[in-house]
């Protein structure tokens, strides 16, 4: 073989391979299986997929270094667990993963950092925006609340404001407090800490009003040591029979009660993937977020955009109804998070599209630079030369440049409270689940102790 076509062969060969590697698979093809088990609801086989992702064989065994995706695989693995009522082991999970994990500060961007990151640094260890961080220390409150350990809670709460605190001073757009906020409260009420549980009310009703909020204000609230506008507004509310929840009255016979808390995730927050757009249509939606000269990308051979979109995931559920002994309570929205994520991903959608553009850019550059110097021989075959020169290096950076679709894809989607006071004594509870998918039933049977608390907890990740 010729020395030219040797190394016009070597330029094919180099092409081929980048363009392969292209092909390399994302967090979201990695964790396929694990989704899908859990989708169908077979939680079971999801867990068994998790522990096979982090090569471990117990859903209470870490793996020995957490390294990569492994903090998120853990994070999926925590939404499983608690699922399936192993709260404790939940509370493991969710814990280790917090641990690892670093905020994605989204009111720090200098120079597109942030987009860069969730363009193509998949290599790097993964970073959660606040709604999924606020939300780890909110769904670990319910793993200690439902084993009745308020202790456990109390630590969740503070780390829940800790984390609230710094968004509150420099990110206040993305401080979520709704979720987190209401079971903070819950719990300092529970540990008897009035102004505490107050305060994380107060918070909570910044995103919505909560009307099963009223009987806990009345009985706590003394306007004159805490000015509150939004208890205010909230007992300005006409009570109905069904919101309407106060201590009962008992005689002297009769046994004395405690409250109970119903908490109902549905469905799974929207995921990334990885989507392909025309490069006209992407340059588009970049707008100003797009540095160097667009002309270069007028030679290059990819004409098709590659970037991570957020999509729908599919929900069989996404609402919820509460009764109690054949009654049925008042269930309220607390909490969309699937809003949440698709806000703080429609704000970076233009940038994280702008940094990609940019590195094709680059690509391109550097592609008609090999384009140039493949073609300055004299012969006939340098002008192939030097496009496969071009395409080769363009190739090769593209397979090195893919873009992250990672983000914890089993963050329940929507969160449901009801609550109500009831004697002391044994009780039903009844949770319809319904959506596009149809209805689900799940029963759970709790008893009710002078002065206690329980605490329900019911996950359809579906």
């Amino acid at each position: 073989m010729k020395g030219s076509q040797l190394h016009r062969s070597r330029l094919l060969a180099l092409a081929l391979a980048g363009g392969a590697l292209v092909g390399c698979a994302t967090y979201t093809d990695k964790t396929e299986r694990l989704r899908d088990s859990v989708a169908r609801g077979d939680l079971g086989g999801g867990l068994t997929a998790a522990n096979k992702l982090l090569k471990v064989d117990a859903a209470d065994e870490l793996p020995d270094d957490m390294k990569g995706d492994r903090p998120l695989v853990v994070l999926e693995r925590g939404s499983i667990l608690h699922a399936l009522g192993r709260f404790l082991e939940s509370a493991k999970n969710l814990q280790a993963a917090e641990g690892e994990l670093e905020l994605l500060d989204l009111s720090n961007d200098a120079g597109g950092k942030i987009a860069k990151y969730i363009w193509s640094d998949s290599a790097t260890k993964y970073k959660t925006p606040p709604v999924e961080r606020l939300a780890l220390n909110a769904l670990n409150m319910i793993n200690y609340l439902a084993v009745g350990d308020l202790n456990g809670a109390r630590v969740e709460a503070k780390r829940f404001t800790t984390m609230r605190n710094y968004l509150r001073d420099y990110d206040p757009e993305h401080a979520y407090g709704g979720f987190g906020s209401y079971l903070a409260g819950f719990t300092m009420e529970k540990l008897g800490e009035t102004d505490s549980a107050l305060l994380y009310y107060d918070e909570a009703l910044e995103e919505r009003s909560l009307v099963s909020l009223i009987p806990a204000v009345k009985r706590m609230w003394r306007p004159e040591s805490f000015e509150s506008e939004r208890f205010e507004s909230l007992l300005g509310v006409e009570l109905t029979a069904r919101t309407e929840v106060t201590r009962p009255e008992v005689n002297e016979t009769e046994p004395k009660g405690g409250e109970l808390l119903v908490v109902v995730n549905v469905g799974r927050v929207p995921r990334k993937k990885a989507q392909r757009i025309p490069i006209g249509a992407a340059i588009g939606l970049a707008g100003s977020y797009v540095t160097g000269d667009l002309a270069v990308l007028e030679r290059t051979a990819l004409k098709v955009f590659i970037y991570p979109e957020l999509v729908p995931a599919g929900n069989t559920y996404d609402s919820a109804a509460v009764q109690v002994d054949g009654h049925e309570l008042h269930t309220e929205l607390v909490s969309d998070i699937s809003a949440h994520v698709v806000r703080e991903y429609t704000e970076l959608k233009p940038k994280i599209i702008g940094a990609g553009i940019s590195r094709m850019i680059t690509r391109a550059l550097a592609a008609e630079g090999a384009r140039a110097a493949g073609s300055s021989g004299k012969n006939e075959s340098s002008g192939v030369l030097g496009a496969l020169a071009a395409l080769a290096v363009e190739g090769a950076m593209v397979a090195a440049d893919k873009p992250d679709t990672r983000s914890w894809t089993l963050l329940p989607a929507q969160v449901y409270i009801a609550r109500q006071y009831l004697p002391a004594g044994d009780h039903e509870v009844e949770v319809t689940i319904s959506g596009p998918g149809g209805e689900e039933r799940r029963v759970a049977n709790v008893t009710i102790t002078e002065g206690g608390f329980s605490v329900v907890d019911f996950t359809t990740l579906r």
